[in-house]
């Protein structure tokens, strides 16, 4: 049973612990759970000391809090929680008023912090590489149109038909541009919503995969499989995965292994929301890994680490994932790569 007093901070995404006046842990939200990997019931009740290790500076800043009776920031602390984990975090004590003394302790942890300025940065270069990407389109279509127009023309003029192989060179060429320039101005179509098991987009993935490259990829599989089903595109779900996949399967050049992992993540900010649930879907390989002077930039269109690649399906597979008011990141080094997708999970999520 939640605390009255406490009901709404079970939805917020910052960890927080309730301290009453013997400067003891009466509650503990769910992002404190989630954040210091304990539980509220093995915690409360507890004093400081107690729940974390060598906390002398998060003592220090609750007695300035409480001698000068406001709230009071320490912007980097590290603290070893009761299993052992160790985070670097920021917290804000700020003294409760009422009958009974009391403090309420914010946390935020440094890497969380870091990841959402970077999250927020990847969504505003992203849409100005989109609207970058989609002007140059169009001015690249109506003169290619021309180009592909004129060699037609000429074709049709030449005196001997051997030459016309050259114009077909031109034609097959604007004709390759042109399917770039379609590609470049996706998505094509509004996205359909539907409840999708995110298994089954996987198995249809691995089904292609093994089709594309019988020989030399070994594909694992490493699924949760009570993972509720989803609210989203199918079939946008399976193009971008299938993009990720495939470009492991290129960077391994045909040979080596991928594992499709799923897992429940809990307590989630996507898009400045917080969910409850989502499920986390990571594409592994063991191959070279993604090259140091393009591995900040791989989900920008244009941008490949092959010289025949097109630098398009990582950036579509983005553009899919975020309709779907998910997150795509990867870690790569050598002999290890990892794409993880987190997507909402239960109702609202779209």
């Amino acid at each position: 049973m939640i605390p009255a007093p406490f009901s709404g901070l079970e939805m917020l995404a910052t960890a927080v612990f309730v301290l009453d006046e013997d400067f003891r842990v009466s509650y503990a939200n769910p992002a404190a759970e989630n954040l210091f990997a304990v539980s509220a019931k093995h915690v409360v009740g507890l004093p400081l000391h107690q729940v974390f290790v060598e906390a002398g500076e998060l003592a220090a800043a609750v007695d300035y809090a409480v001698q000068h009776n406001s709230s009071f920031t320490e912007h980097d602390l590290t603290l070893v929680g009761p299993g052992g984990l160790k985070l670097q975090v920021s917290c804000t004590a700020t003294p409760l008023d009422g009958e009974k003394a009391g403090l309420l302790l914010e946390f935020h942890q440094m890497d969380q912090q870091l990841k959402v300025a970077r999250e927020e940065r990847m969504l505003l270069q992203q849409q100005a590489n989109r609207e970058l990407i989609r002007n140059l389109a169009h001015e690249i279509k109506n003169p290619l149109g021309g180009i592909r127009g004129a060699a037609q023309l000429l074709e049709h003029e030449l005196p001997r038909p051997s030459l016309r192989e050259y114009t077909q060179v031109i034609i097959k060429e604007a004709d390759r541009l042109q399917s770039l320039m379609d590609r470049l101005l996706t998505p094509h179509r509004l996205p359909h919503i539907a409840p999708v098991n995110i298994h089954e987009v996987l198995e249809r993935v691995r089904s292609v995969l093994l089709a594309e490259t019988p020989h030399g990829i070994l594909i694992r599989r490493d699924y949760d499989t009570s993972i509720p089903d989803l609210s989203g595109d199918k079939e946008q779900l399976i193009q971008a995965l299938l993009n990720v996949a495939r470009n492991a399967v290129q960077a391994m050049q045909g040979k080596g292994e991928i594992t499709l992992r799923t897992r429940i993540a809990r307590q989630v900010t996507l898009a400045k929301k917080l969910h409850r649930l989502a499920a986390m879907v990571q594409v592994v390989d063991n191959g070279p890994g993604i090259p140091d002077a393009i591995r900040e930039r791989v989900f920008y269109p244009l941008v490949s680490g092959r010289a025949d690649g097109s630098g398009l399906g990582l950036t579509l597979a983005q553009t899919f994932v975020n309709e779907h008011h998910g997150t795509i990141e990867c870690e790569s080094r050598p002999g290890h790569t990892c794409f993880t997708l987190l997507l909402p999970l239960g109702p609202g999520n779209q």
